[in-house]
């Protein structure tokens, strides 16, 4: 049951980030609102979408972040330049990461002072492609 429950996750099309968190287990399901808040305590005007079936923000109007929900751990995508800027801390706290994501378990706490690093880093990212 629960591969055909992972399955149909990847297969479903959402409406909205509400709608994809419930999917999940409820452990999962907390982790996912705990970072869905978290990311939005660190900046008022920010957009909610679905983005390659997973829930995304952006900041004045580009991409921001997406984050996903696995059985084991939650994605956290923050694209190249969030992943390349950070790697010494993945690699310091032991964190599995890719070119365009890294993996928080979900048995252990969210490292919060680590994600609001990057959701700031990436603000200034798009601030700094404006201008």
């Amino acid at each position: 049951m629960q591969r055909f429950f992972y399955f149909y996750i990847m297969e479903s099309t959402f409406k909205n980030i509400d709608e994809y968190i419930l999917l999940f287990p409820l452990e999962v399901q907390e982790k996912l609102l705990e970072l869905r808040k978290a990311i939005h305590s660190q900046v008022s005007d920010l957009e909610e979408y679905i983005g390659y079936q997973m829930p995304a923000f952006r900041y004045k109007g580009k991409p921001l972040i997406y984050f996903a929900g696995y059985k084991k751990h939650i994605g956290f995508y923050p694209g190249a330049e969030g992943i390349r800027n950070f790697e010494e801390d993945f690699k310091e706290r032991k964190y599995k990461f890719s070119k365009g994501a890294v993996q928080f378990l979900i048995t252990e706490d969210l490292p919060w002072d680590l994600i609001h690093k990057i959701v700031q880093f990436k603000m200034e990212e798009i601030e700094q492609k404006k201008s």
